[in-house]
């Protein structure tokens, strides 16, 4: 993944210093683009490792339209927890009480995220994260975008019209109760030569924690779609609005800057699904994922 080291030495080097709605800070270009090969392997970064797990079950749970990281929480991918732990101190006067990332509130989301997975009455209040991704993939509307593309694709391949939205001004206010608008909020499918692309369109990008799970996710949806469509993979096309390193996360950048890339892995997919939604975690594998050691940094919420 040499095109991402490439994105985060050209933010280190001509990144503006800005502000932003966290109070963090960051260092942030407008407008970016990269591409990689999916038929070159698959992705996923090597000088970090990155926890694919978490990738696997959140894309499925983006397919099956949930909004509820009851789902998350309960099979072991906690990337979520952080927006409705903070809705939940707000809507109970609790947000003044603990420090931000201090040792009580950790232990206060501890305790929140055990409640989320054992009580279902209180996950339902308090794990739900509005019409975010699921919502708007499986329902924007009373249209199923994602049945709607896959019919598409194989109807008519050579059409420009396979596009994905999650971004619905109406339903905006509902996310940011618990959760956030949508990031990664548009992408596209092209067919030539009988392989599938897609482009992203991200008009936020936290480059340094966020980047690197979006691009294996959306690499992960192109092969399922692929292979349901009967066709083989072309490139992931990454394109950014504002692509941001937080100033927390600038040490962190250099010490990733400096390892060494190795070979991508590969990812092994159930040949025997043609249907979208028939995808299990235990269906996707990754074969000969050899990165160097995890690089912790805060989350800015």
């Amino acid at each position: 993944m040499r095109a991402y080291h490439q994105l985060l030495q050209h933010i280190l080097e001509n990144g503006t210093d800005k502000g932003d709605r966290t109070g963090t800070g960051t260092r942030s270009v407008f407008g970016y683009q990269f591409r990689c090969n999916l038929s070159e392997g698959f992705p996923l970064l090597t000088t970090k490792k990155v926890h694919f797990k978490s990738i696997v079950h959140e894309l499925l749970w983006f397919l099956q339209g949930d909004t509820n990281i009851a789902y998350l929480v309960r099979n072991g991918v906690n990337i979520w927890n952080e927006w409705p732990f903070q809705h939940y101190l707000s809507e109970n006067g609790l947000a003044d009480k603990y420090s931000r990332h201090s040792l009580e509130w950790k232990t206060a989301l501890k305790e929140f995220v055990s409640k989320v997975k054992e009580d279902d009455a209180f996950a339902a209040t308090w794990g739900e994260l509005g019409p975010v991704y699921g919502k708007q993939w499986r329902d924007f509307g009373g249209v199923d975008q994602i049945t709607e593309v896959i019919a598409a694709i194989k109807r008519n391949p050579n059409s420009r019209r396979h596009l994905v939205s999650a971004w619905n001004p109406p339903d905006i206010p509902g996310m940011v109760k618990a959760g956030l608008p949508p990031c990664h909020s548009l992408f596209q499918f092209y067919v030539a030569e009988g392989r599938l692309s897609c482009q992203l369109y991200q008009r936020s990008a936290d480059v340094f924690l966020g980047v690197p799970f979006n691009i294996a996710s959306y690499a992960l949806l192109t092969h399922m779609f692929a292979q349901v469509c009967d066709l083989e993979v072309g490139d992931f096309v990454h394109t950014f609005g504002d692509a941001h390193l937080y100033n927390n996360h600038l040490e962190q950048t250099k010490l990733q800057l400096s390892r060494a890339i190795r070979p991508l892995p590969e990812l092994k997919l159930n040949p025997e699904i043609k249907n979208i939604f028939d995808f299990s975690y235990d269906d996707i594998q990754l074969k000969n994922y050899d990165p160097h050691p995890g690089i912790k940094a805060a989350i800015a919420v």
